[in-house]
């Protein structure tokens, strides 16, 4: 059965000692409500890694991610951050492609396919995000630029490598701007995504891969989009900053396996 995930995606927010009060809050609310199949992730900001690695240590079904990674082992490129550092800071997983690198950055399909395939390579394991913009989808293109970005990246990948990735789903008409999707929206994409999976490997890997869903999950709407047969979880932003909020979000993704 597919792995359940809830991402925290802390962005560029936090001091030190608020990303550690934090980590610890989200590691006790943890210990106490927890299940087999759910897998909760925080990522911090780079600075804090290491910190909240050691702060989430022995808490059964956690894991901490990086929100980015560079491309190559080393070299001189001033303020960036490997895949190898990242892995020695303690994470097991790498946000990839999230829209804000995409917009902001301009990071491109070929030089995610290329971080992608450096994660894989060292052990660390992607969460590749993918997603389409209000115009996109008011004019028709949603599915169109989705199958593009799979097409363009880790559809370049083998089936075994393909196995280490989560697909993080992300409606970017719907971050942060007030206007959520609805539930079965989340469900049409996500079903959408699977199946183009499986259209190019197979069934069984399309059924296999965890789908999680990215766009504003809040504690009112997260049972309803986690209750979709393709969503898998969610990669959290704005409430993964707020323990309560975050653990409502856990603990709705848990209601939905018992």
């Amino acid at each position: 059965m597919r792995l359940k995930v809830v991402a925290g995606n802390w962005k560029m927010n936090k001091t030190y000692g608020e990303a550690l009060m934090l980590a610890t809050e989200v590691a006790y609310d943890a210990s106490k409500v927890h299940h087999q199949r759910l897998l909760t992730i925080l990522a911090p900001p780079f600075p804090f890694l290491s910190a909240v690695s050691r702060s989430i240590e022995g808490t059964e079904g956690m894991a901490v991610a990086a929100q980015n990674c560079h491309q190559e082992e080393a070299g001189a490129f001033t303020g960036e951050v490997s895949v190898p550092m990242i892995i020695s800071a303690g994470a097991r997983f790498v946000i990839i492609g999230h829209s804000e690198r995409r917009m902001i950055f301009n990071e491109s399909n070929e030089l995610l396919l290329q971080k992608t395939k450096s994660a894989i390579n060292h052990g660390l394991k992607p969460i590749f995000c993918v997603g389409e913009t209000k115009a996109q989808r008011d004019s028709g293109k949603h599915f169109e630029t989705i199958k593009e970005q799979l097409d363009e990246t880790i559809f370049h990948l083998n089936e075994f490598s393909f196995l280490e990735i989560i697909i993080a789903y992300e409606p970017v008409w719907a971050i942060g701007t007030g206007v959520n999707a609805s539930a079965a929206q989340a469900q049409e994409m996500h079903a959408f995504i699977r199946q183009t999976i499986s259209g190019k490997f197979n069934q069984k890997l399309g059924d296999s891969v965890s789908i999680i869903y990215g766009g504003s999950v809040s504690p009112k709407n997260a049972k309803e989009i986690f209750s979709c047969k393709d969503v898998d979880g969610g990669l959290i932003g704005g409430a993964a900053l707020n323990t309560e909020d975050f653990s409502n979000i856990r603990k709705a993704m848990i209601s939905c396996l018992e």
